[in-house]
């Protein structure tokens, strides 16, 4: 008698990106910073909860055909901070890194002080200082310390 299949695999991407190690239950925050919701026809694997060494549990998520930009990763290291990125090309990882939490983060938060400079219609981008807890305005000093994904500015 054969032994039933226990797992599913998820096959490999031919070209993107795999964003390894998020935090347990933060794989729909890493999409939605990236602004997939599912409308453009991107081809994304998701893995939620899987088992990990590290990390005892973890997200997975793979897109394919995309490289993120610096300010993508800098953003997603505020709500991923043991993240790893890696750069897949051609079936092969070409880069493999892990993110770092950048000091600020400039333009890509919008502040929810509606008093603040930066929503005042100034040519002002925002600039927020990362802190342990969460990011702090540089401007109105107004702290974001939970649901940081609801300021991306899209």
């Amino acid at each position: 008698m054969t032994q039933p299949d226990t797992e599913l695999r998820v096959s490999k991407i031919e070209n993107g990106t795999v964003i390894d190690h998020v935090t347990a239950g933060e794989a729909l925050r890493v999409l939605a910073i990236l602004g997939i919701d599912g409308t453009e026809g991107e081809t994304v694997s998701v893995g939620i909860n899987v088992p990990s060494d590290r990390l005892g549990r973890k997200d997975v998520v793979k897109v394919e055909g995309m490289e993120l930009s610096q300010d993508e990763v800098d953003v997603l290291s505020l709500i991923a901070p043991d993240a790893t990125i890696n750069i897949i090309r051609e079936y092969e990882v070409i880069e493999k890194s892990r993110v770092d939490r950048p000091e600020s983060v400039v333009g890509v938060l919008t502040c929810p002080n509606t008093n603040c400079i930066t929503n005042a219609g100034e040519p002002v981008k925002t600039h927020f200082d990362v802190l342990d807890t969460g990011v702090q305005c540089r401007y109105c000093e107004t702290i974001i310390r939970e649901n940081i994904t609801d300021h991306i500015e899209t």
